[in-house]
C-alpha cells in the first residue's frame, strides 16, 4: 500500500456541519476503495491566491491515507463532482 495525501479546499460560506459532511464524504470514498485514513488536518479558513467561483476564502483540509495504486484516480473521479469543493489534489507521499 502506498501513502497519499488528499488536499481539499472547501467553500467557506457553508455551515460547519456541511463542511464536516464534505470531509466525511471524501473519507467515505477513500474507505470504499480499500483505503485507510491515517490523519485529517484542518488548516481552517485561508485566503485564496486568486478568486475561485467569486470566492476569496476557503477551508483547507489535508487527509493522509494509505491505499492501492488505483485508489487515487477513483477518489479524484468522485471528488471532482462534489458540491462545495473548490479545489482538490491527491499526491503520493514518498517514504
Amino acid at each position: 500500500m502506498n501513502k497519499y495525501e488528499l488536499a481539499l479546499v472547501v467553500n467557506a460560506k457553508i455551515e460547519d456541519e456541511a463542511r464536516a459532511a464534505v470531509v466525511e464524504k471524501a473519507k467515505g470514498y477513500i474507505a470504499r476503495y480499500n483505503g485507510n485514513v491515517t490523519e485529517v488536518e484542518e488548516w481552517g479558513k485561508k485566503r485564496l491566491a486568486y478568486e475561485i467561483q467569486k470566492m476569496r476564502e476557503g477551508y483547507y483540509y489535508f487527509i493522509q491515507f494509505e491505499a492501492d495504486a488505483d485508489c487515487p484516480a477513483e477518489i479524484e473521479r468522485h471528488v471532482r463532482i462534489m458540491d462545495n469543493v473548490l479545489r482538490y489534489l491527491v499526491v503520493r507521499k514518498d517514504a
